[in-house]
């Protein structure tokens, strides 16, 4: 569930009668009770705030209804016990971060850290999130120890962890323009750069560092690699904290090349096939290799454990192709083809070396792995053709300084199946207009 701000005066009263209507709207004859009983919950707190509501936020609001409904719906048909007060006082604290209404009611107490604290807290995470330098200097002023304390919401994160802007409460995921200033404020205060948060289950992935990198928000902040640089200058593990390499395949796998450069940049081990061919390193990739697509026996086969590669070495050559067709290293890809690797290998969402090879714009990647036998009708996971996919990244998630125009152009010189595109029309009239000229008219 998508996670709420609190009003800027959160009442415990008013939320136990919230509480009790909810349980009022679960017994309702009305189909639409739960549903207009969430809307109106979360109508109201959004006028609350000072500041306008925002798509994101708004978004949010909309799923955390939709999910509120599912749920006393789900209970109503699994459960034989009737939908309870207890059931209604653990949806809503759930909607705001706390794993239960007992963290929830103290927290609205000023309990959670011996009050004023707790407040203060809040005040702090909306100051790294917005860039506040002022406010966030005299808190920490006021009180050094609150540069160590954690939030009483399920994910416990530090102030530190905020900057990440990855698994903290939805609304609070955001970059701002000085975001390194803030970081380099709260580490130079004490912050512990290391520091592992409860976000996504908790585990030793989850520093500052490994939710930076795998962060859409300071990315397009522009800030995610000057960050990178500020943790590591306060001494965050480089290779992560089980020495697996972590930072820097998290952020070669989540799609972030700037900030897995400034990590090899720094030091960060490149000992692998994968980030070897990724970052575009190709006489290492030759010492690795061998033909028949296997590696030397001194090659590591070390990846985070949630990547579930396995001890393969042809698993990983083959993913080490995927991965220099995602970034564009065009010589990484000639060499690995020439060593016998299969042009159809695919990542675990089957996206393959030529779907990749479309989303990186180049267009000599798309021929080199079409003469060399490349399926261009290729499906994903999703269900998308390798054209598919490019309309889809083109129109749904465009890499900076990457013209899809005409690499949709080459894929369908090339043979591609334009039926397979949709919905069509997409929305984008260049690339309309384009697969209009194609006979794509009523396609979708």
């Amino acid at each position: 569930m998508d996670v709420l701000p609190l009003p800027p005066r959160p009442s415990l009263d008013q939320y136990r009668k919230r509480a009790k209507d909810l349980v009022k709207a679960s017994r309702s004859s009305d189909a639409d009770a739960v549903r207009q009983w969430a809307s109106a919950w979360l109508e109201a707190l959004a006028t609350l705030h000072d500041e306008p509501v925002t798509p994101f936020v708004q978004g949010s609001i909309d799923r955390v209804a939709a999910e509120i409904e599912r749920r006393v719906r789900e209970h109503r048909t699994k459960r034989d016990e009737p939908f309870g007060l207890s059931d209604a006082q653990f949806l809503i604290a759930r909607a705001h971060g706390f794993a239960s209404w007992a963290a929830f009611s103290a927290h609205l107490e000023g309990h959670a850290f011996g009050g004023a604290e707790a407040r203060e807290f809040e005040t702090a995470a909306d100051a790294v999130v917005t860039g506040d330098l002022t406010t966030l200097d005299t808190l920490l002023a006021a009180n050094p120890s609150l540069v160590r304390a954690r939030s009483p919401r399920t994910h416990r994160a530090t102030l530190l962890h905020y900057v990440a802007a990855n698994g903290v409460e939805d609304f609070r995921q955001k970059s701002p323009a000085n975001a390194v200033a803030i970081a380099r404020q709260l580490l130079t205060a004490g912050a512990e750069p290391d520091a592992v948060a409860e976000t996504y289950g908790g585990g030793s992935y989850q520093t500052t560092m490994n939710l930076l990198v795998s962060s859409t928000h300071p990315d397009e902040a522009g800030v995610q690699a000057p960050l990178v640089d500020v943790l590591l200058d306060f001494g965050a593990a480089i290779d992560g904290l089980d020495d697996d390499g972590s930072p820097l395949m998290t952020a070669l796998a989540f799609n972030y090349p700037d900030a897995a450069e400034a990590l090899a940049r720094r030091g960060a081990r490149v000992d692998t096939v994968l980030t070897a061919a990724a970052l575009g390193d190709v006489e290492r990739v030759r010492r690795m290799v061998l033909e028949g697509r296997t590696l030397r026996g001194d090659v590591p086969l070390t990846a985070p454990a949630w990547m579930h590669l396995g001890q393969d070495p042809r698993t990983h050559v083959a993913l080490a192709l995927v991965w220099a067709c995602r970034f564009g290293r065009v010589p990484v890809v000639e060499l690995l083809l020439e060593k016998g690797v299969d042009a159809n290998s695919a990542d675990t969402d089957r996206m393959t070396a030529l779907h990749w090879a479309t989303a990186s714009g180049r267009l000599e990647l798309i021929d080199l792995l079409l003469d060399r036998g490349a399926a261009l009708e290729a499906v994903n996971v999703w269900g998308g053709t390798v054209l598919d996919s490019t309309v889809y990244f083109a129109v749904r998630g465009p890499k900076r300084g990457i013209d899809y125009l005409p690499v949709i152009e080459r894929l369908i010189a090339r043979g591609a199946d334009i039926r397979a595109v949709g919905p069509f029309p997409t929305g984008d009239a260049a690339i309309d207009d384009l697969l209009c000229g194609h006979g794509a008219r009523g396609v979708g």
